[in-house]
């Protein structure tokens, strides 16, 4: 982070030094003099471009020796380091919001209020950086559950744990989904299964049975799991 802030502060002349620094070494295999250097950026006093490769030493640029003469080593092309900087600026700066609508139960269905899945404060939210989302996610499309239950433990979806779902209203044999059962009230975290007349949501625990439903009517799916965040529990000393 530091190096990001030092690398967008650079000053112009810092910047030639860079661009010379490197050009040199990739041309002749050793670094210039302090006074080759001077001439690539107009300036005469010695003393004033060693105050500038200090400081690019400082902000970790270029190491040198100064005991030994053509000692300077371009830690990395400067162009190649300052846009990778900036990417990584940009990177920390892109963190989406995700709102959490509520929780889906992994377990067993059970029975909950259809105002179930909206109880949360409509503040609620969780904050994930672009760049862990897969590509073709569009953050507009995703929302937030909390998990209650463990029917999906072998899937690596435990008890307390969040995911992030994208809207959908159909799923593919093999999708993880959170589901609604409109017959009763209930809402579950299953694999999504299509057989030949029945829909199948498979648990992810040894222990527990699959759910059949017979008719498909009575589902509906509200999204398909693309991330899940987990819950981080502390161990008692």
């Amino acid at each position: 982070m530091m190096m990001a802030r030092r690398s967008q502060g650079l000053s112009e002349r810092h910047r030639k030094i860079l661009d010379f620094l490197t050009r040199f070494q990739e041309e002749n295999g050793y670094s210039p003099s302090i006074r080759e250097i001077g001439d690539s950026i107009n300036v005469k006093s010695t003393s004033l471009v060693d105050y500038y490769l200090t400081q690019l030493e400082q902000m970790g640029f270029i190491s040198r020796d100064n005991r030994v003469s053509r000692s300077i080593r371009v830690l990395e092309p400067a162009e190649r380091l300052l846009n990778r900087a900036v990417k990584a600026v940009r990177q920390l700066e892109d963190v989406v919001p995700i709102p959490v609508l509520g929780r889906i139960v992994a377990s067993e269905p059970i029975p909950v209020p259809p105002s179930d899945l909206a109880y949360f404060d409509p503040e609620s939210s969780v904050e994930i950086a672009r760049s862990l989302l897969p590509a073709r996610e569009r953050p507009e499309e995703l929302f937030a559950l909390e998990v209650q239950g463990d029917s999906m433990i072998d899937a690596m979806v435990n008890d307390g744990d969040t995911i992030i779902l994208r809207r959908a209203q159909e799923a593919n044999n093999g999708d993880m989904v959170a589901v609604w059962l409109d017959d009763r009230d209930e809402t579950t975290l299953k694999y999504f299964y299509k057989e030949k007349d029945r829909i199948r949501l498979q648990p992810a625990n040894p222990t527990m049975g699959p759910i059949y439903i017979e008719n498909p009517a009575h589902l509906r799916i509200m999204g398909k799991v693309v991330m899940v965040i987990r819950q981080v529990k502390s161990v008692a000393a």
